[in-house]
């Protein structure tokens, strides 16, 4: 009988150990294959997130194509539009910020630097002097070398990677069409793979993990989307010539949390100073942002988000820092609905272990209940006993 119980055992932990090595050889494919995996992951989201229209379209009696095509259509136009609009607009604003780098530099060398060596007494302006900026490559002109070699041959390769983004975003919509149209499909062939036994957990952890990332990322987009336009007319009405891009980033950043803020602030007050150089305008933009995060806090994300993610702010941060430094881009991409999926597996676990022998341990719940009941009948030594 232990004989049995122990080749079971060994086969558990043998099939255990299979599946880790499995896990660990899909993580370094996708760590090899990250370049060209970021279209088709952009894609997929794409259309994961247009499926429940065409869902809703084919309970109204429509044919999965025709579906398809009006919802790749609508998504296709809304795009299109907002690249009609944003673009000339973005133009106008690079422009106005490459003619406003000397201006920003006068004021960090003349202004910003001089105010922060007075306040902290570190020397920063010597270490941007030209000739201490040239001894120090001369000193060091071998790992300089080794530098400039490196960068180089980044810029070489740079033509490389633009156009590699160009076929990225031209095979971007044509993918986006095939995930939304086979969607249904790719979930039941995956669900297919999921053994018999574990189908009903694997496919009630599935469904809480799709209404929690669906109902977060569409509401997040949206926010995203209402802050960036109340930031850039909000930015723009205090007088920014900056205002448009800078509301357009901050808006862009808010997925992070904090990171959208603190770009209004810094961004925004840094303009404000060049460009002006008063209270009034710091002002402004400090009641732009006030009324941003008041907008955000207690009407758009209660609206439209909610708390569906369960995710902590600094979980968020650190999901899309790790995301982007294991696997750049597409981890940055896949770090939230990643990290929400994580979140879910996380809570069953927790509800597992909370049901498991190792949380509560050997002895019955009937004896405890019983002693706890023998120590409450004990009479205590202030009690007078009964004659």
């Amino acid at each position: 009988m232990h004989r049995e119980q122990d080749l079971a055992t060994i086969a558990t932990f043998y099939r255990r150990l299979q599946w880790a090595a499995l896990g660990l050889g899909v993580l370094g494919l996708i760590w090899l294959l990250a370049p060209i995996l970021s279209p088709f992951a952009f894609a997929a989201l794409l259309g994961w997130l247009g499926d429940p229209l065409v869902d809703r379209l084919e309970a109204r009696k429509f044919k999965r194509n025709t579906a398809v095509i009006l919802v790749f259509t609508v998504m296709s136009l809304w795009l299109i539009l907002a690249i009609i609009l944003l673009i000339p607009v973005l133009e106008q604003q690079l422009v106005t910020l490459v003619d406003s780098l000397p201006h920003y530099r006068d004021w960090i060398v003349g202004t910003a630097l001089p105010w922060l060596e007075h306040r902290t007494g570190l020397q920063i302006l010597s270490w941007l002097d030209p000739e201490r900026l040239f001894t120090l490559i001369r000193d060091h002109w071998q790992s300089a070398g080794g530098a400039a070699t490196a960068v180089l041959g980044y810029v070489s390769r740079s033509g490389f990677a633009l156009m590699g983004w160009l076929a990225n975003i031209v095979l971007l919509p044509v993918l986006a069409f095939f995930f939304l149209r086979d969607w249904d499909l790719i979930v039941g062939r995956v669900g297919a793979l999921v053994p018999r036994d574990h189908f009903d957990t694997v496919r009630r952890l599935a469904l809480e993990s799709d209404a929690v990332l669906g109902g977060f990322l569409r509401g997040q987009l949206l926010v995203m989307l209402i802050l960036g336009v109340l930031y850039a007319v909000g930015l723009s009405m205090v007088g920014l010539n900056l205002g448009i891009l800078i509301g357009l980033i901050a808006g862009l950043l808010t997925f992070v949390p904090y990171l959208g803020p603190a770009a209004i602030v810094l961004f925004g007050g840094m303009a404000a100073l060049v460009q002006f150089g008063d209270w009034q305008h710091l002002a402004g933009v400090a009641a732009v942002f006030t009324v941003g995060q008041i907008i955000e806090s207690f009407i758009l994300t209660p609206m439209l988000v909610g708390d569906r993610i369960g995710l902590h702010p600094m979980a968020v941060i650190f999901a899309v820092m790790a995301g982007g430094t294991l696997f750049g881009f597409l981890g940055m991409l896949l770090a939230l609905p990643v990290a929400a999926v994580a979140n879910v597996l996380l809570r069953y676990a927790q509800d597992r272990y909370r049901k498991s022998r190792l949380y509560a341990g050997d002895t019955p719940a009937i004896l405890l209940d019983a002693g706890m009941v023998a120590d409450a009948s004990a009479p205590d030594d202030d009690t007078p006993a009964a004659a």
